[in-house]
C-alpha cells in the first residue's frame, strides 16, 4: 500500500474534525458539526423582506406579518421558518430540517409513500428560506378575479373544480419576475405553517392532528354552513392571520403518493373535523376535478 507524507482534509466552513485511534490500531478521522453547517437559516426571519410592489398592512413576524400587492390587493403571510425547531424532513428519512414536512399523524415518509420532488422549485425555495429565514404563503384560498386572474383576497368564493396540473400552472402565474416567483404550495411549506401554529401556541398538536372542528368550516362545526363559503368568512377560522387553513375546501399540494397521486390537505366543508383534521393527507389522481377542491400559493423570494 502506498504511504503518504501527510493527509489534507478539506471541508466547508464550520466543520471540524476529531482524530482518534481505533481498537485495531487504525486512525479514525471523524467530521463534526455537519448538520449545523448544512442547514443554517438566516436569523433575519424577524425582519421579513417586502418585495417591490407590496406593502406591509398588519401583524408582526411572530403573529402573522401580512403584505398586500398594490396591483390587486392580494395578501400573503410571512412564515418565520428560522424560528421553528429542526424536526422536519425533505427527504423523508432525516428529520433535521426547520423547513420540511412533519408526520403529525404518524404517516410514513418514504420514496414509495409520501414524498416530494427534491429538485427545481422546492430546492430553490429551500435556498430562499435559508437566505431570508422564511417564506410567504397566501392568506386566503386562491380565488378568481372578475378578469379571470388568480388572487388571494377576502370575501370571494375559492377557485375550485380544478385539476392538479391546472392549479399548479395557475399558481405559477401569480408572480413571475426577477425578484419573486409564485408556486403551488409544497407539503414542506404546508407543514411548516402548521409547526408555526404550534410554536406560537395559537393551535395545539391535538387541534392539528386529532380534531380541527372548531377552527375551520367542517360539517360538524358549530353553526356550520355545510357548504363552501367565501374566503375569510369567520374570524374563528383564522390562525396567525391565515384564513381557512382548516376546512372549507381541500387544497392541492405538490406532495406525491406512489409517484403520481397528489396530496390534498386541510379537509373540506362536508368532512368532520375529527375525522379529517388539518394535518390529514388525502390524495387522488391529478386529473381529479372536484367542486370542493381548491389551492393555495406560496412566494419564492430570489
Amino acid at each position: 500500500m502506498k504511504r503518504y507524507e501527510k493527509f489534507v482534509l478539506e471541508a466547508d466552513e464550520g466543520i471540524t474534525f476529531e482524530v482518534s485511534e481505533g481498537t485495531g490500531g487504525e486512525l479514525i478521522i471523524r467530521a463534526l458539526n455537519i448538520t449545523k453547517a448544512v442547514d443554517v437559516l438566516s436569523e433575519n426571519y424577524a425582519n421579513p423582506p417586502i418585495p417591490e410592489g407590496y406593502k406591509h398592512i398588519c401583524g408582526e413576524w411572530n403573529n402573522g406579518f401580512v403584505i398586500e400587492r398594490s396591483s390587486d390587493g392580494s395578501q400573503f403571510v410571512w412564515i418565520p421558518v428560522g424560528s421553528l425547531d429542526s424536526n422536519g424532513t425533505l427527504d423523508g428519512e432525516h428529520f433535521s430540517e426547520q423547513f420540511g414536512r412533519r408526520n403529525y399523524m404518524n404517516d410514513e415518509f418514504s420514496y414509495d409513500k409520501f414524498h416530494e420532488d427534491l429538485k427545481g422549485e422546492l430546492l430553490g425555495q429551500r435556498e430562499s428560506v435559508k437566505k431570508y429565514g422564511g417564506f410567504y404563503i397566501s392568506r386566503y384560498n386562491i380565488s378568481k378575479s372578475s378578469e379571470g386572474k388568480p388572487q388571494s383576497v377576502k370575501g370571494v368564493m375559492p377557485w375550485v373544480k380544478i385539476r392538479f396540473d391546472e392549479a399548479k400552472k395557475i399558481a405559477a402565474t401569480i408572480e413571475d419576475n426577477e425578484a419573486v416567483k409564485s408556486h403551488l404550495t409544497f407539503g414542506a411549506e404546508y407543514d411548516s405553517v402548521l409547526e408555526w401554529f404550534i410554536k406560537t401556541e395559537v393551535k395545539t398538536l391535538a387541534e392539528i392532528a386529532e380534531d380541527s372542528t372548531e377552527w375551520g368550516n367542517h360539517w360538524n362545526t358549530e353553526n356550520s354552513p355545510r357548504k363552501v363559503v367565501e374566503t375569510g368568512s369567520r374570524e374563528e377560522w383564522c390562525a396567525n392571520n391565515i384564513y381557512d387553513f382548516a376546512g372549507n375546501v381541500n387544497e392541492w399540494t405538490q406532495e406525491q403518493v406512489e409517484n403520481w397521486l397528489r396530496v390534498t390537505r386541510g379537509g373540506l366543508c362536508n368532512d368532520y373535523g375529527c375525522g379529517f383534521p388539518v394535518a390529514y393527507r388525502n390524495y387522488s389522481g391529478p386529473s381529479f376535478c372536484y367542486y370542493k377542491t381548491g389551492f393555495r400559493a406560496a412566494l419564492c423570494i430570489k
